[in-house]
């Protein structure tokens, strides 16, 4: 039965089906880089300087002679440490803070949705550049930085299913017998707003794996020598651009790819967990 439902699965989504096993071997990648990159990350070789890809180096070498594909492999690990990372925290917070505000209404209900609107207006990038500016830099701070930015739209998701959940025969009866306030958002409420919960969190490490990119792309991220997508398209600067395309094409590659495998994995869930979308 496992077997016939993947299959279905895959038949129903080839693009979901291609997009999870490409996921799949990059975080495979990421965890096992120190065994499958073919070089230090850090390593500097000033003799092999802009080497175009070849047989000693299948992606080239950037300005200061380090493997491409080696960064790249390790700087999977950043983008998908920060990117589930930030998601995971900013999606939870903000559905947290979402099924409260519907389960309490009134002023509550009234100050958090101001406020939610309020930050929602700011583009993403420039709401994490704030927190950035901030918390300062680091992965620790990024991490913490593009959370935040994702909490109060993820609030507002999880808040329009919560207001429907809030009135249901289950949470009356609880409310009947005496439950708590929190008793009854975390045990009665929470786990029936888990389906927009899931697919927010695909849409957000997308994000997460872009803002990450653009943030230290800008300085503002992690920092050399440490092996991330955006710092390496930072140091495809425009004056090696001509001289070593390879510089860029690879990470700008790297992120688009993910980027897209967690879009259309995340539509594919969502068509598989909203009912009305079912055929």
């Amino acid at each position: 039965m496992p077997a016939s439902a993947a299959s279905r699965l895959v038949r129903r989504h080839p693009l979901a089906a291609a997009s999870a096993a490409f996921l799949v071997l990059l975080a495979l990648a990421a965890v096992l880089a120190p065994w499958v990159a073919p070089y230090d990350p850090m390593d500097n070789d000033y003799a092999a300087m802009f080497a175009p890809p070849g047989s000693r180096h299948w992606l080239g070498t950037d300005s200061y002679g380090r493997d491409i594909l080696s960064r790249l492999i390790f700087g999977a690990r950043t983008a998908l440490l920060v990117g589930f990372s930030a998601s995971v925290v900013g999606a939870t917070a903000g559905a947290l803070v979402g099924v409260a505000s519907a389960y309490f209404g009134g002023v509550v209900d009234l100050v958090v949705q101001r406020v939610a609107d309020i930050l929602v207006s700011f583009p993403l990038i420039v709401l994490a550049m704030a927190m950035v500016a901030v918390l300062g830099s680091g992965t620790a701070n990024l991490v913490a930085a593009i959370a935040l930015s994702f909490t109060p739209r993820a609030q507002l998701v999880v808040r329009s299913s919560a207001l429907q959940v809030r009135h249901m025969v289950y949470v009356e009866a609880a409310r009947a017998l005496g439950a708590g306030h929190w008793r009854i958002i975390l045990r009665h409420m929470l786990p029936n707003v888990l389906a927009p919960y899931l697919v927010m969190l695909t849409a957000f490490l997308g994000q997460a794996i872009l803002l990450e990119a653009s943030l230290s792309f800008l300085g503002l991220g992690v920092a050399e020598p440490t092996p991330a997508w955006g710092l390496m398209l930072s140091g495809a600067a425009v004056e090696f651009v001509q001289r070593a395309p390879w510089m860029a094409i690879s990470p700008g590659l790297a992120i688009t790819l993910t980027a897209l495998a967690f879009n259309v994995l995340g539509d594919a869930l969502r068509d598989a967990l909203d009912p009305k979308l079912r055929v």
